[in-house]
């Protein structure tokens, strides 16, 4: 049978693909779940919640990562409180023709204030390669967007 299962958090999110795997039950199922919701819950938590021991649960969770259910575990870091309250598109035009691997026509780039960014717009500009650039500066975020 051919499943798929993608399951996010505010906190945290589990990143996961369509994979053909028979074996992925309820069980299963209810561990992405409780990952997603409480994604620091360690494996005697989550066993609790659905009734497994925790090295049961441990057996699931690596059987669903070697299988590419879960591909992997992502912290969401809130980055004003960090103090990272500068953000800006930059759009860069290169000189020539430049190898597809080198190229990186647009950069999403964060910053403590409008000087540190400043100093990141020169490190971009600081490439022989680069010919030009054009900034867009986020004035507030109207959506919140996850990775």
């Amino acid at each position: 049978m051919y499943m798929i299962y993608c399951v996010s958090s505010t906190i945290a999110t589990v990143y996961c693909v369509g994979v053909i795997m028979d074996r992925l039950d309820e069980t299963d199922e209810r561990i992405l779940a409780e990952l997603a919701e409480h994604a620091r819950a360690t494996f005697a938590e989550i066993g609790q919640r659905v009734n497994l021991s925790a090295p049961a649960v441990k057996r699931r969770v690596d059987r669903m990562l070697d299988n590419g259910v879960i591909r992997g575990f992502t912290t969401v870091v809130d980055r004003n409180a960090l103090g990272w309250t500068t953000e800006a598109y930059v759009q860069v035009f290169c000189h020539g023709t430049i190898a597809p691997d080198e190229l990186r026509a647009a950069w999403h780039v964060l910053a403590r204030d409008m000087r540190h960014l400043e100093e990141a717009l020169e490190r971009i500009r600081s490439s022989a390669d680069i010919e030009r650039s054009e900034s867009i500066v986020v004035l507030s975020n109207i959506i919140e967007r996850r990775p």
